[in-house]
């Protein structure tokens, strides 16, 4: 047995390992298996919300993204350095408070507290579901061919036993499984992509000097713009690049879920100086790497692979077995956090909405557990046949989910006259334009990026519609008083503080000593 396989071994025992023990630890209840028990504190809500973020896509597209296009992957990686800080500075705290008030326990449930309609629901899930997906997909895929190239072991095989993983830890643990091993997996991740870019440094003779053998090659892969050069209508392009990973994940629901399983409020402000930290050491560097490839494995056919390659030719052997454990991190990270969505959008949003609203809790964690292994199952095989390119597909999610939700979540607490007609109509036309845009290529024709267009599409909707509406749909008072609630720094008024929504299951009141324990 190979010294990199018994590492991986070793790895995934541990995350299974964690899956156990949270079974433990957490709750049988919904707001235990799906929140954690709202109980996490700063470090672990920030490297869970950084590693469900970042996925696969750090160790395969951002690879091939600078092995292909240079410096102008760098557009990505600024957009991906501020989203963290963005997201819990922009919701964190605000979402946190807010989600506790109208009684949320999930993502899109939460919208539909905040903007009161059956219909925002059944519009939200169906269009999260279908993006997550394809997201989870190329996780799959991703960890297929990372443990295929390492192991030798066939693709399908490969990809069977990361599957198998990751459904594994997350279809016994829940919310807490994921959030631990999220943690555990962001410094794995952290750990294996320096230890790469060292190495890589040292073998190219430091950054200067590889890129000046890198312009030797193609002078123009170490600007901003790409191996053709300065091309003056690519701006919209080199937006939507920087919108993706940045303003886009504000409407992730897997990611933005984090800042509802907060211990309180509070903790945003520590968690983003985590994130920051944890930006700045790891995001830039697979971007470089990948460039760099060009001189470490000259004429590789496939750039998704650049990483993988660059990491077994510079590396000691026992050294790629922990790399790739990091790689299989990246990858596991995400694809547990968006199989965990699936299930409760499947328990939660859809199910017990709008089919057995008597549903025990017992039952609502076995159809979100079944929810898991299911779409683990489609996925398998979707990725199984003629799997697609990784970054082509992550981009493709993650622009959808972002055009269609960051308006909705950013005015549910920043905007107390958005309504129920303009977050509707925001997200409806969010998801159009920007699967309309990639379908029909206009971002060729207008160099527009879909996020671009998608993002002030359904900004422009939900402004307008809102504004348009508010005396047939005025927002109730109850969530007007909330939102406002949601800008003051100290804990939940009594009368607002709940455990769950009545609409689900039984009101928990919360007294006023224990709700100001809750967000000190």
């Amino acid at each position: 047995m190979s010294i990199e396989l018994v590492f991986l071994i070793i790895y995934f025992v541990a995350m299974g390992a964690i899956g156990v023990w949270s079974v433990k630890k957490g709750s049988g209840d919904s707001e235990g298996f799906l929140l954690g028990g709202r109980s996490l504190g700063p470090a672990v809500t920030a490297l869970r919300l950084q590693s469900s973020s970042m996925s696969g896509y750090m160790f395969m597209g951002a690879g091939s993204l600078g092995n292909t296009q240079g410096y102008f992957g760098m557009w990505y990686a600024m957009g991906d350095i501020g989203g963290g800080v963005l997201n819990l500075s922009i919701l964190g705290r605000r979402m946190r408070k807010l989600s506790q008030m109208l009684g949320s326990l999930t993502s899109i449930e939460y919208l539909e507290h905040r903007y009161p309609s059956k219909w925002t629901r059944a519009i939200a899930a169906p269009i999260a579901v279908f993006c997550i997906f394809f997201y989870v997909m190329s996780q799959f895929i991703g960890g297929g061919r990372g443990l295929e190239m390492v192991t030798g072991i066939p693709y399908e095989w490969a990809l069977l036993i990361a599957v198998g993983v990751i459904v594994f830890y997350t279809f016994l643990g829940g919310y807490l499984a994921v959030a631990y091993t999220d943690f555990v997996q962001a410094i794995i991740m952290l750990i294996g992509m320096l230890w790469i870019f060292i190495a890589t440094m040292m073998a190219v003779g430091g950054l200067t000097a590889g890129n000046e053998k890198v312009a030797e090659i193609n002078p123009n892969l170490l600007s901003m713009f790409g191996p053709d050069g300065y091309q003056g209508d690519e701006w919209g392009i080199i937006i939507g690049a920087v919108l993706v990973f940045s303003i886009g994940y504000l409407g992730w629901p897997h990611v933005v879920v984090s800042h509802m399983a907060m211990k309180k409020p509070s903790v945003a402000r520590s968690a983003s100086m985590y994130a920051t930290g944890f930006n700045l050491l790891f995001i830039p560097a697979p971007y470089i790497i990948g460039l760099m490839a060009l001189l470490v494995v000259p004429g590789l056919t496939n750039p998704e692979m650049a990483i993988f390659e660059v990491a077994d030719t510079v590396l000691p052997p026992f050294a790629v077995g922990i790399v790739m454990a990091a790689i299989m991190a990246a990858i596991m990270s995400t694809a547990d956090a968006l199989l965990l969505q699936s299930g409760t959008i499947a328990s939660q949003d859809l199910y017990r909405r709008f089919f057995n609203r008597n549903m025990s809790e017992k039952q609502s964690v076995w159809v979100s557990r079944f929810t898991v292994l299911g779409l683990s199952i489609i996925g398998y095989v979707v990725a199984v046949n003629d799997p697609p390119a990784v970054a082509a597909i992550v981009i493709f999610s993650t622009t959808v989910l972002g055009a269609a939700f960051v308006p909705a979540y950013i005015c549910a607490v920043w905007w107390k006259k958005a309504n129920t007609p303009g977050a509707l109509a925001s997200m409806i036309t969010g998801t159009v334009v920007a699967v309309g845009w990639e379908v029909l290529g206009l971002a060729d024709l207008t160099t527009i990026d879909p996020m671009g267009s998608g993002i002030v599409s359904s900004t422009l909707a939900m402004i307008i519609v809102s504004l348009a509406t508010q005396k047939s749909h005025p927002v109730p008072a109850h969530i007007r008083e909330a939102v406002v609630e949601t800008a003051k720094v100290g804990p939940i008024p009594a009368r607002l503080a709940v455990t769950q929504n009545s609409g689900l299951a039984a009101q928990v009141p919360v007294s006023g000593a224990e709700a100001a324990d809750r967000e000190r």
